[in-house]
Order: C-alpha cells, then sequence, then structure tokens
C-alpha cells in the first residue's frame, strides 16, 4: 500500500514547482538580478533533489557542491525539475511501507558521512524544496510579485474541492 501522506507531499511539491517557476519566467528581463538570484535558489534545491535520489538509488549522483557554477535559464529549470519532481513521485507511489525504515549511509558533497531512514531522506527532499522556494517567495514579495500557493492546505483544496464543503 502506498504511503498517501508521501504521496501528497510529493505531488504538492510538484504543483508548486511548476507555479512558482511560472511566476519567475513573468519577471526575467524587468528585475534580473533578482531573477538570478531566485534561478540559483531553485537550483540549489535541484541539486540536492539529485544528491538524495542517488543517496535513495546507491548510484553516484555526480555533485560535488550543493549548487553548480553556472546557472540555468527558467526553461532549463522547468524541465530539470520537472523530470526530479516526476522522479520522487514514482518513487513514493512504489516504495514498499517497510522500506521507509530502511537505513542508507551516504557521503554528503562536503565529504561528511551521513545515515538517514529513506523515510528521513524523503521528507528531508520535501521540506527542503519547500524552504527554498519560501525564500524565493519572500524576494517576489519583495518586488511587489504575489507569490504562487505553496502550502499542502491550499494544494488539497485545490486537487479535492470537496474537502472545502462543511462537515456535518
Amino acid at each position: 500500500m502506498p504511503n498517501t501522506t508521501l504521496n501528497a507531499l510529493f505531488a504538492q511539491k510538484a504543483f508548486a514547482n511548476t507555479a512558482l517557476l511560472d511566476k519567475l519566467e513573468g519577471f526575467v528581463e524587468t528585475h534580473p538580478e533578482e531573477n538570478v538570484m531566485c534561478r540559483r535558489t531553485l537550483n540549489h534545491a535541484l541539486v540536492v533533489d539529485r544528491v538524495f535520489k542517488g543517496h535513495l538509488t546507491g548510484e553516484p549522483h555526480g555533485m560535488t557542491a550543493t549548487n553548480t557554477p553556472e546557472t540555468p535559464s527558467v526553461a532549463e529549470l522547468r524541465e530539470a525539475v520537472a523530470g526530479m519532481d516526476q522522479w520522487y513521485q514514482a518513487y513514493v507511489a512504489r516504495i514498499a511501507p517497510e522500506a521507509l525504515a530502511e537505513e542508507v549511509a551516504f557521503v554528503f558533497t562536503d565529504g561528511q558521512h551521513g545515515r538517514m531512514t529513506r523515510d528521513e531522506i524523503l521528507h528531508h527532499v520535501a521540506l527542503h524544496g519547500a524552504y527554498h522556494r519560501g525564500n524565493v517567495g519572500q524576494v517576489l514579495r519583495g518586488l511587489g510579485i504575489k507569490p504562487s500557493p505553496d502550502t499542502l492546505t491550499s494544494f488539497l483544496h485545490m486537487r479535492e474541492p470537496e474537502r472545502r464543503e462543511a462537515s456535518v
């Protein structure tokens, strides 16, 4: 049986990433410095997603830092983030509940050793992305741009409007 909480978290993560990247497309030319800062922040979140995907699969992630020297365009980020979000959604949809408790030993990009359960890794990835989307949201607010919705409650109620009905 799939973990419905993880499924919802990663579906919300994908939704929020798409909505935020839509916002970034709107101010590439009007606020170039802030746009680069936002793209660097989201690229960092993407790199961390890649690193932890490598830890979960046991495959080399090839990253030596938590960001890349180059700053991807919004279009490049959109494609890479969407692919990573799809991978995580498929992973949480198929992982057996008992596998969530398995510990994974790994090495961080700074060379330090670490160990987390698969469940902890997945929650870290979801929360880490939310934290950095919040950073970008603050930059948007400073520019007078309303950030896109980025809460689980908003996502669940948009996806399932019947949740807005009064309980009896």
